[in-house]
């Protein structure tokens, strides 16, 4: 079988408006010198957002980790959070850096998400919230999640940090839980360079005004500071990118499925490989394409090695668990967490972008079949 190589193939590649609609989109904010501190195009980029999401409220941060750890911190929680380690490490640190407990959970097989049966288990009476995350843009057991957090009332936070655009039975992913908190950093599906999104309802509106207070410094107003806060306040230059992409996002989605589909192809029912796949009633993003190497002729390391030599890296996603991380290792590393253990051993995520053409793919498929 003929291996060509054509040039590198990362894990991602970034989608990139036109440039001149970028300048041209960039003009009013240019002339005006209001280049931060919600200027017209990050109030315009919210309200598209909560346009194109589906949702009663959007609010933009610096990036995705602190949108989610001020969202936490804005609930002034104390205790114990249930949670994933098959996630980003960024995850945790918002839990931990609000000074919350972590509690790690096992995750469901089918897609990695956490499992909803074992978050029922783990309550205590230090328990306060649910942080789950929606792994590869697969959504979590919402329902379930949503039936347990009324019964014993928590808060539920979702990371959503690759679900961009991902709808379960025709409804936004947002709108699940009380905070869902959305990545727009270069790599995602939709992008504003760097940036974070959190998404929540009308009625915690209220509630939520720390939240809107603690992205600057804790100002209430211009003689006030109510509230310890920090600076994570999403410049106009991002919005601007957002507001472009957004035009695109569509299409960049349709374009990533189309790699998706010639992956499955080539990969699906070949012994020793398996593919995740969204549930029948998720509107999927194709934000990534992870594979599970479980028996194959060459283990996850070996497949991940090979592809390097011929110029396409592949990432190990999320390696390592985060309870194993050498951070956390010492106060979580014996957690009984043997599906995740297995996903973080075994899982390959293969490049994935709007702009990777069917040959590539081949040329991937080609390297891991030979």
């Amino acid at each position: 079988m003929n291996v060509k190589d054509t040039g590198r193939i990362n894990v991602t590649r970034s989608s990139m408006p036109e440039l001149k609609e970028f300048i041209e989109e960039l003009k009013p904010v240019w002339n005006s010198r209001w280049l931060s501190n919600r200027g017209a195009a990050s109030k315009k980029f919210e309200s598209m957002l909560e346009s194109y999401l589906e949702v009663e409220h959007v609010y933009c941060f610096a990036n995705g980790h602190v949108a989610l750890e001020i969202a936490i911190n804005s609930l002034f929680l104390k205790g114990e959070v249930i949670t994933t380690p098959y996630t980003h490490v960024s995850t945790t640190h918002a839990i931990v850096r609000n000074g919350l407990t972590p509690v790690f959970v096992d995750v469901e097989e089918e897609n990695y998400t956490i499992n909803s049966e074992l978050i029922e288990k783990a309550i205590t009476d230090k328990t306060v919230a649910i942080v789950a995350t929606h792994v590869y843009g697969f959504p979590c057991n919402v329902e379930n999640i949503e039936r347990i957090a009324q019964k014993y009332n928590l808060y539920v936070i979702y990371d959503a940090a690759h679900a961009f655009g991902v709808k379960y039975k025709g409804v936004g992913i947002g709108n699940f839980g009380d905070l869902a908190m959305f990545s727009t950093h270069a790599t995602k599906v939709f992008h504003t360079i760097e940036g974070g999104i959190v998404t929540y309802k009308d009625k915690d509106n209220e509630r939520l005004s720390p939240m809107r207070k603690i992205v600057n410094f804790g100002f209430t107003n211009e003689e006030c500071i109510d509230f310890i806060g920090t600076n994570a306040r999403m410049n106009e230059f991002e919005a601007v990118m957002g507001i472009v992409n957004l035009e695109h996002i569509d299409t960049e989605i349709a374009k990533r499925k189309i790699a998706v589909e010639r992956y499955k192809e080539r990969l699906d029912g070949i012994k020793g490989i398996r593919i995740l796949k969204p549930a029948k009633n998720v509107e999927w993003n194709g934000a990534y394409f992870p594979v599970i190497f479980d028996g194959y002729r060459w283990d996850r390391n070996q497949v991940q090695a090979e592809l390097a030599k011929h110029n396409i890296y592949a990432r190990k996603y999320f390696y390592p668990l985060v309870n194993r991380a050498a951070c956390y290792i010492d106060l979580y590393g014996k957690v009984e967490v043997p599906v995740a253990a297995h996903a973080a051993d075994c899982i390959l995520t293969l490049p994935m972008y709007a702009d990777l053409t069917v040959d590539d793919v081949d040329r991937i498929c080609d390297i891991i079949l030979k």
